[in-house]
């Protein structure tokens, strides 16, 4: 089938369900029937649909709390839900593990058994698809929140297919940023059709009254990523989602470390998103913001860690997301044990609180910052539609073979990974080195100037050390990656 930013049509749909439900023996669970799938989600209670939750948060100006987290036994999956919900959090995850989100299911089934076996995680994630339907339904109805699948799938069908009819109403992902960022040798039109797929589900869902969230993963590679980078490719993907009949959509952005630039960031990516959905001709959607706590280098301390975490839940607050992914203070170590998760939980419910009613007044430094970036996401989706011929699928993919749309340290080799960021006097995040990226000479010329000053003050050349330094400056207390004879 030729890739194009079309709507399959539901008998198209339907005739790849065959082979989608046929990846692992869970894919012919009866309960993967459509109409038990619809009739189950009908009866899901209001507080429990992701949907209709993000809703309420955004009418009462609520920034909600969500975690990461899964591990492989169900039972200790249910445990650990259930104490992220007592610690705090509004909504709850459903980390999937790697093997997965290769589709190496039987791999998945092995390290599954191996961990009930000897009661410890041998999985770093829920295997859902081993699980089946079953096994997903006693999650969502041994749980008083709800749950979101959380993972990093370029081929997430099968596992969506279970989920929702599992009555999990959040699925996180998409074609670009569950595939540039997290694989190496999946070509980008393959992802972008399985998740065309993925949304399409969702679409048949909502034309039968049933409110499903769909939720772009928008860190990207979570290693000082331009606002305009990630926040394009968020745009893009909830026009792509759109199209296949998504209407609840939640846009991402991790965590940059300059407080005005991460607040324009969140702000310019929800104008921007809904200005793009109504331009094309999306008029009832719904759209919320979430904003991922530091995605880089944590520190190992866990108070300073802790430090860390409540930076990011004041940002997060200031900017008004919708909802905020929470961190824990083991991030430096690897996966938090449960206490630890829900330290992250508590501490960032608490600031999250203190700081509801307060707001970042709209200087001429926030706006300047918001039309900077605004402009260049502009320069970057006007290029996916010119090179794509008005059809934004095949303009994503044909603007990442050419460069123009580039994302900073991603494995991809369907990525030029040709763009470098900086730095600025400030800490907000610039463009060094520009490669291919579709920016016109001004916008160039900008950040250039930006990194001059900054490169001028600390009394070094503008180079790709910049960069290196700041890659590791926060997880040493920095924002800066000054040399040590500036500190």
């Amino acid at each position: 089938m030729k890739l194009q930013n079309k709507k399959l049509t539901e008998s198209e749909f339907l005739e790849l369900r065959k082979e989608v439900l046929k990846a692992w023996p869970t894919g012919s669970d009866s309960d993967l029937d459509l109409d038990k799938a619809v009739e189950y989600l009908r009866k899901v209670p209001e507080e429990k649909n992701f949907a209709l939750v993000l809703n309420k948060a955004k009418l009462n100006n609520d920034t909600l709390i969500q975690p990461r987290g899964g591990v492989p036994v169900l039972s200790e999956h249910i445990k650990l839900l259930n104490y992220l919900s007592q610690s705090g959090a509004d909504c709850l995850p459903s980390t999937i593990d790697s093997y997965t989100r290769q589709n190496r299911y039987q791999e998945a089934q092995k390290g599954l058994e191996e961990s009930e076996l000897k009661q410890r995680a041998l999985l770093n994630g829920f295997p859902a698809v081993n699980h089946g339907v079953k096994g997903c339904k006693q999650v969502f109805e041994s749980i008083d929140k709800p749950v979101e699948a959380r993972h990093g799938t370029p081929d997430a069908r099968l596992l969506s297919e279970i989920i929702h009819a599992s009555g999990w109403t959040s699925n996180e992902g998409g074609g670009i940023s569950y595939n540039i960022p997290y694989a190496k040798s999946i070509p980008l039109e393959v992802s972008i059709r399985n998740w065309q797929y993925i949304d399409r589900l969702v679409g048949y869902y909502e034309e039968r009254g049933i409110k499903i969230n769909r939720e772009p993963f928008g860190p990207l590679t979570g290693t000082i990523v331009p606002p305009s980078i990630s926040n394009t490719v968020m745009i893009i993907e909830a026009l792509l989602a759109a199209e296949q009949g998504v209407k609840n959509i939640t846009v991402g952005y991790g965590m940059g470390g300059n407080l005005i630039q991460d607040v324009a960031a969140v702000h310019s990516l929800y104008d921007q998103t809904l200005e793009y959905l109504d331009q094309f001709g999306y008029k009832d959607m719904e759209v919320s913001t979430v904003f991922h706590q530091w995605m880089g280098g944590f520190p190992s301390d866990e108070a300073e860690a802790m430090a860390l975490i409540s930076y990011s839940s004041s940002v997060a607050a200031l900017s008004k997301a919708t909802k905020l992914i929470t961190k824990s203070p083991h991030e430096s170590v690897g996966i938090p044990t449960m206490e630890a998760n829900g330290l992250g939980v508590k501490a960032s419910k608490f600031i999250v609180n203190m700081l509801k009613d307060q707001t970042i007044s709209e200087s001429e430094d926030l706006l300047l910052e918001m039309d900077q970036i605004k402009k260049e996401v502009k320069c970057l989706i006007d290029v996916v539609l010119k090179v794509g011929e008005g059809d934004l699928a095949v303009g994503a993919v044909r603007a990442f073979e050419q460069g123009l749309l580039d994302i900073p340290f991603a494995p991809s080799k369907y990525n030029a990974g040709k763009v470098f960021p900086a730095r600025d006097n400030e800490g907000r995040i610039r463009i060094l080195e520009f490669g291919n990226l579709a920016m016109n000479d001004e916008i160039k010329n900008f950040h250039l100037n930006k990194i001059k000053e900054r490169a001028d003050s600390e009394g070094r050349e503008v180079s790709f050390q910049l960069t290196v330094d700041d890659i590791y400056s926060v997880s040493k207390g920095k924002l800066i990656g000054r040399p040590l004879r500036n500190l």
